[in-house]
């Protein structure tokens, strides 16, 4: 009875008559057909298919069509018929939800092994943008006989993105002995390296290894390290398992494992070894960290990307110039191609008096728009400058992107907070954009007051550029008085807006951070303590002016209590002031603040910074309207 109520449904809003995609959407709803769309969305993902038909069925008229279908669907797409998804990517055909169901189509596929469909659907796949479905392709080439090992040690990289595909596809490959142990074990340890301990476990488990003991070298390694290394491969590997995992808890026991186990292990195994003790001491930077990656010397090891760029800052911590020139040179090619160790080769070569090929390195990045772009442009003796340029559009090339459906649909779901949705629509409509008609419709965000989607859009341009669009400085009154009354450096100030919240008001973070510059509730109600601001109560955080108040100060805080280092202080807003002190503490000479931000061992906070620093220099080249230094601005860190 429930499938048959939910066919019939089906077929009404299939042929129901909506507005044509082709159309002019009127997207004016009352607030109870949206509070139903909500309910919808959540039915589907719940798998509620029964409640996403009853839904479905009371929004017949509603605006979006293409997504109440796609939830209805979506609800119970394992059940769906073919012909009824095939029915909705025609009739939505080109649209970014069609290309979301279709992601999830492939996904249903390549678990039911399904390849016949799966490769009819995965060429038409615009986006491609799931490591799921990339591994289920690779599994559909290998079922034809073709060899993809290559192909999937190239994938097989973030074990974060693996899901059960990936998985599938490991398993896959050394049944058709495309993997070998070797492959196997890296895939293990690599899932370890990322604590992904059950993965772990169930890779290791297809070399022929027992999942008990598997297990216990994840989560009991020193009971595994007692026995010893043992004899055999497998028994060494299981070994090294729990290595990795003693190695993140206590490093000085899994060195004296180690080294107690080195007459049973091989040298390869050894350097195996070292590398998996050397990456959470990179992490913490411990000084010992170099020493171990020197005992990891080994042409013949593996090592995860990350360990590889791990490696590297252990030396540039150090400034052993040339064995960051020897260890980016051990980098996979597609690590050496980034900016980032293009501009360290060349600091490395630089340092070794190779000026020359140093140079080479950096023009190549230099005209880049970005933090090692920028520094790259200082090493050959350029400041930084802001293109004079502003986009010229016309009343009809706005119009052509007012008019723009998806543009529209995207501002429907930020009306509706649905953040995700809302990029997913707006993005979709840039992807065969020339740069003129990006900046275009970046400038029709600034129209809209979507400054996050003008600031995203226009940073996409490479030679055509707009920067009163890519840097906007609103609410220029407010924060002016706030950092002149501090004797706060605007620019910084505005750098770090930039990148907290792209100036959306109300962001809030997954954290609980708030406003414009994601103040932390506790952090709020501190700085409002230490300020006299008496009057204030939670619901201010997201006041525009309470929450600059308020962030600008507890950033003059941060910036006094580390000795006036922007760079510190960038770091301390966003990983809290003790860390920063911690990481510098560790430091055994004074370095450039580009090597202390380089070598920050939180991700998040190292790119932040980074990010940060380097917008902070390009407002002050608009405000100052002279070249500015990012190397100046960055400064030194000392112990």
């Amino acid at each position: 009875m429930v499938a048959k109520f939910r066919n019939i449904v089906w077929l009404v809003l299939a042929f129901a008559v909506f507005p044509c995609f082709g159309a002019s959407l009127e997207l004016n709803t009352s607030s109870a057909q949206d509070e139903a769309f909500r309910q919808l969305r959540d039915a589907a993902r719940k798998g509620d298919a029964v409640r996403a038909a009853e839904l479905a069925a009371g929004l017949r008229d509603y605006p979006v069509p293409s997504y109440v279908d796609y939830y209805l669907l979506k609800s119970d797409l394992r059940n769906a018929d073919e012909a009824k998804v095939e029915a909705y990517l025609s009739r939505y055909k080109g649209t970014a939800i069609a290309d979301r169901l279709r992601n999830d189509w492939l996904l249903i596929q390549g678990n039911e092994q399904n390849w016949s469909s799966f490769d009819r659907h995965y060429p038409q796949f615009v986006l491609d943008d799931d490591t799921q479905v990339k591994c289920y392709a690779l599994m559909s080439r290998a079922d034809k006989g073709e060899n993809v090992a290559g192909d999937a040690r190239a994938l097989l990289t973030r074990p974060k993105k693996y899901g059960e595909a990936c998985y599938a596809l490991v398993s896959d490959l050394a049944e058709k002995r495309q993997f070998g142990d070797d492959d196997i074990w890296y895939q293990s340890r690599l899932a370890s390296e990322n604590n992904l301990t059950t993965l772990a476990t169930r890779i290791a488990t297809l070399s022929g290894a027992g999942s008990a003991e598997v297990s216990k070298a994840m989560e009991l390694p020193a009971a595994i390290l007692e026995q010893g290394a043992g004899k055999g491969r497998m028994s060494h590997e299981v070994y090294l398992l729990a290595l990795g995992r003693m190695a993140k808890k206590d490093r000085e026991q899994a060195v004296r494992y180690l080294n107690e186990a080195s007459s049973d292990l091989s040298d390869k195994e050894q350097a195996i070894g070292w590398s998996l003790i050397a990456l959470p001491a990179s992490i913490a930077l411990s000084p010992d960290a170099l020493e171990y990656w020197q005992k990891a010397a080994r042409a013949d090891i593996v090592i995860s990307p990350f360990a590889h760029e791990w490696k590297v800052r252990t030396a540039l911590r150090r400034q052993n110039w040339p064995l960051v020139q020897e260890w980016i040179g051990q980098m996979p090619a597609s690590l050496q191609k980034e900016p980032s160790w293009i501009y360290w080769k060349g600091r490395a070569l630089q340092a070794q008096g190779q000026r020359d090929k140093a140079n080479k390195l950096f023009a190549t990045i230099a005209g880049q728009y970005h933090f090692y772009g920028q520094l790259a442009q200082e090493e050959l003796g350029q400041k930084i400058q802001v293109p004079a340029h502003r986009v010229t559009v016309s009343d009809s090339e706005l119009k052509v992107m007012s008019d723009n459906q998806g543009f529209l649909l995207a501002q429907k779901f930020f009306g509706m907070n649905w953040r995700f949705e809302g990029i997913r629509e707006w993005n979709w409509q840039l992807r065969k954009m020339d740069e003129h008609q990006l900046l275009v419709a970046a400038e029709y965000a600034r129209k809209v007051n979507l400054l996050d989607r003008m600031v995203n859009t226009s940073d996409r341009t490479k030679n055509e550029t707009d920067f009163s669009q890519r840097f906007p400085a609103p609410y220029q009154e407010i924060v002016e008085q706030a950092t002149s009354e501090l004797g706060l450096d605007m620019a910084w100030t505005y750098g770090l807006v930039r990148q907290e919240s792209r100036f959306v008001m109300n962001a809030q973070s997954s954290v609980g951070a708030s406003g414009l510059m994601q103040v932390m509730p506790a952090t709020a109600r501190y700085v409002a303590r230490k300020i006299g601001l008496t009057d204030y109560r939670y619901g201010k955080i997201n006041s525009l002016e309470t929450n600059i108040v308020l962030g600008t100060n507890y950033l003059n805080m941060v910036l006094n209590d580390l000795d006036g280092s922007q760079v510190l202080a960038t770091a301390a807003y966003n990983a809290g002031p003790r860390r920063p002190k911690n990481w510098r503490s560790t430091l055994v000479r004074t370095v450039d603040g580009a090597v202390f931000a380089e070598t920050i061992p939180f991700t998040e906070t190292r790119d932040y910074v980074k990010n940060v620093m380097s917008n902070a220099t390009y407002y002050a080249a608009l405000f100052e309207k002279r070249p500015q230094s990012l190397k100046a601005r960055l400064g030194y860190v000392s112990p």
